[in-house]
């Protein structure tokens, strides 16, 4: 039993937590204050914050509705612990990427729109109707043109078929519309067509039935046409099935068959005449949304109307929350998808920052992911503020200046997986730095400062560098930077500052590169780390070769599955309105195999056994299908986790270090590009992830180029390129290009700065060296 105890109700109490790798451990976490959870990745974090606190807080709280109700609410599993007292409500703000498509903005995400349409509605000239009448998601103030999106989409033929192929060779190139999928039913059973001739020897007439033809009943359909089904062209079908429905469906395949440009009706505005016709003082609703939120704060602050005055202080505050957090150069209709990693999680935390609430436990999880020390200053005050007005919050992060506003400190370890799970010291931010935790090892010791690349490349000429060739893009306007090859080269600034337009827009537009971004993993319980590494058919074919049994009987999603489970290892009942429960399947013990699976036994240890391996063990027992796979996991510092796990038990450090481990799986010729690769990683795990790019750079000769904000990181690169020096429109200059000293030395950016705050000889006065801006 480890952990600190306390006993009066000014804390909250957990005691025997032993939720997944925790081990019966105790912790108190004091009431009205700020307690930052830390560790190494896999420590227990999760478990202890998410999986134990929050989810008995959310339990508790959907008991006191109606089974309906509880029914459409999330569901959270009994967490493994004794007791927990004295537990208030909880708001969770996780990791999770903004949900949207096109019609969700910055403006309809923060509520500012829906404010702004109400003010356009009482004071507005003409009167045009209520605030529906100002909405673009709404038949009545959309412009018909567009629906609402502000650009029309065109669907190019040339991209959609491939007219040297049939109907039935997959002529149409676009998903369910290619052999085997339901779509092409609809045509290759009209009668209109002959599905094996190939496009290019159709009559036009023909093709342009196949492309636009008119919803209509075929005369002389096949057989299995259903009865009651209508034709309709390529095109207005696609149209109708997902252009127009803005469900974000088969987005990357939409992209490769349409060209987008600016409406031409109603300019990109997106609502429609009428709308923009009403004015205050000049300005149309459009005007407002078009407008950054700095200048929509001074438009507002000065009109003066009795009848709004209420609307426009709510605005005002709204707006005052996004300068907070530094997101004032964004405008209120900047789609949501369209923002970085850092200018989202902002976005959600601004929601917060003037919340009324007191006696409520908020919890975050890594607040700092995507965030430029100089991004923090303004997302602290949100945390401070919380704190001040009488709730308690609760911070899981690495980040050492996100640890240095703790009231309290939790540090979970020492290692991860069967190697963590304890609490390794509990108290103050300034008692942590005296201790001798991971985490306190990294805050004394941040690491090195380079001066100058190993081999001399602060010297470099254009046959040993990438040059980018001057080029405008976004927020950058003739930029033209040289990158030095061979060499690990970091690209810092401010979140939104133009960094991964640099890369993205700059680099791989003249430059063969590979590029490992942020997008999420498709994780689910079926998939596990075998699959996702593309090693798990290897392991199959192993058992099957050594037991002489089919491969497919090692499947749990094939013929091995448990018949009682269906291979998921639980089994759930659903009792219509009174909500599912959920319980280990006691056919196999929720292993998933059936009994004639678990029978196969292949080096001491049937399948299920062999799945409940970490990465280590399995690269001993099973080193000739499994062990060049394994090998990167233990690379990237994944070597602890169970080659079976399910991905969406994986935290999104822990994804985001697989993704590496699959990237370093396959050769990389030309450059590799890394878009803030030390997310959810520990600082410690930080130096793993610099020493492990550093041997790839001398052993296989690659040129690594990162996307990073972590100043352990950039310290330790060979070549630093400083973009901004603020974000959106005050960005988009290149600072600085050198060794990461040199950035250090050259001052005044915010990146030199928080370089020579963090590597200040006395760790504990970093935060208040921070600050400065």
């Amino acid at each position: 039993m480890t952990g600190d105890m306390a006993t009066h109700d000014e804390s909250i109490i957990i005691e025997h937590a032993t939720t997944n790798n925790l081990r019966n451990i105790n912790v108190s976490i004091p009431k009205r204050r700020i307690t930052v959870v830390t560790g190494v990745s896999g420590s227990g974090k999760s478990s202890l914050v998410f999986s134990t606190l929050a989810a008995e807080s959310q339990r508790n709280a959907s008991q006191g509705y109606s089974a309906y109700i509880r029914h459409l609410l999330p569901k959270y599993d009994a967490p493994d612990v004794e007791r927990i007292e004295h537990l208030p409500f909880s708001i969770v703000v996780t990791q999770q990427t903004l949900s949207g498509n096109a019609r969700s903005t910055v403006g309809t995400y923060s509520d500012l729109f829906t404010a702004l349409r109400l003010l356009f509605s009482r004071v507005a000239k003409p009167w045009i109707g209520y605030s529906m009448a100002y909405s673009f998601n709404n038949p009545a103030g959309m412009c018909p043109r567009c629906q609402g999106l502000g650009t029309t989409t065109s669907i190019l033929p040339s991209r959609l078929l491939n007219t040297s192929a049939s109907l039935n060779e997959g002529a149409i190139l676009f998903p369910t519309f290619q052999p085997g999928g339901w779509r092409l039913t609809r045509y290759a059973d009209s009668g209109f067509f002959d599905n094996d001739l190939p496009l290019e020897q159709w009559p036009q007439s023909s093709i342009e039935l196949l492309l636009h033809g008119g919803k209509q009943k075929p005369p002389h359909p096949a057989a299995s046409w259903h009865k009651t089904a209508s034709y309709l062209g390529l095109i207005p079908r696609i149209e109708q099935s997902f252009l127009n429905q803005g469900t974000g469906a088969y987005a990357s395949e939409i992209k490769g068959i349409t060209t987008s440009t600016t409406c031409p009706d109603c300019q990109g505005a997106r609502v429609n005449e009428r709308a923009r016709s009403a004015m205050i003082e000049g300005v149309n609703i459009a005007d407002c949304c078009a407008m950054s939120i700095v200048e929509l704060r001074s438009w507002l602050s000065r009109l003066e109307n009795s009848h709004a005055a209420v609307i426009i202080k709510e605005l005002l505050n709204g707006i005052d929350n996004l300068m907070a957090v530094g997101l004032g150069y964004l405008s209120l209709s900047r789609t949501t998808t369209s923002l970085s990693g850092g200018e989202a999680q902002r976005l959600k935390l601004a929601h917060y920052l003037n919340s009324p609430l007191s006696d409520v436990l908020y919890i975050f999880d890594e607040p700092s992911v995507g965030l430029h020390p100089h991004d923090l200053i303004g997302v602290k005050t949100i945390f401070t503020g919380l704190r001040d007005k009488g709730n308690t919050v609760v911070i899981v992060d690495h980040d050492p200046d996100v640890i240095a506003i703790a009231d309290k400190v939790i540090d979970l370890g020492p290692g991860a997986g069967s190697d963590g799970g304890e609490v390794v010291f509990a108290g103050s931010y300034h008692e942590l730095l005296s201790s001798e935790t991971a985490t306190a090892r990294a805050l004394r010791h941040p690491g090195t400062l380079r001066s100058a690349p190993d081999d001399g490349a602060s010297q470099h000429n254009s046959s040993h560098s990438f040059d980018i060739s001057t080029f405008s893009a976004r927020n950058l306007h003739n930029v033209a930077v040289s990158i030095p090859k061979d060499c690990l080269c970091t690209v810092t600034g401010v979140a939104g500052s133009g960094k991964s337009t640099l890369l993205t827009e700059g680099f791989m537009k003249q430059h063969r590169a590979v590029m490992l971004d942020q997008k999420a993993i498709h994780a689910n319980s079926r998939s596990n780390i075998l699959s996702y590494m593309g090693v798990f058919e290897a392991l199959r074919k192993d058992f099957s070769a050594a037991t002489h049994r089919s491969a497919s009987l090692f499947s749990y999603n094939g013929e091995g599955a448990c018949p009682g489970c269906k291979g998921k290892g639980i089994v759930t009942i659903d009792i219509a309105y009174l909500g599912e429960s959920s319980y280990t399947c006691e056919d196999c013990a929720g292993s998933r195999y059936s009994p004639d699976a678990l029978r196969a036994v292949h080096r001491g240890l049937n399948i299920a056994q062999a799945l409940k391996l970490s990465a280590r063990e399995a690269r001993r027992r099973y080193p000739i299908p499994i062990g060049a796979a394994m090998r990167r996991l233990e690379d990237v510092g994944l070597d602890y986790l169970s080659i079976g796990q399910s991905l969406d038990t994986l935290s999104g450090g822990e994804l985001q270090r697989l993704k590496l481990a699959k990237l370093l799986m396959e050769r990389t010729d030309g450059a590799l590009i890394l878009d803030e690769p030390t997310s959810g990683l520990h600082e410690s795990n930080i130096q793993q992830l610099i020493d492990l790019l550093r041997r790839l750079i001398r052993d296989q000769g690659i040129s690594i180029i990162v996307i990073e904000h972590n100043m352990r990181f950039i310290g330790q690169s060979d070549w630093v390129i400083d973009v901004g020096p603020g974000a959106g429109s005050e960005g988009g200059r290149i600072l600085f290009e050198g060794s990461p000293q040199g950035l250090a030395a050259y001052g005044e950016t915010p990146s030199g700065r928080a370089l020579r705050s963090y590597f200040s000889p006395d760790p504990s006065k970093r935060i208040d060296t921070a600050k400065l801006s």
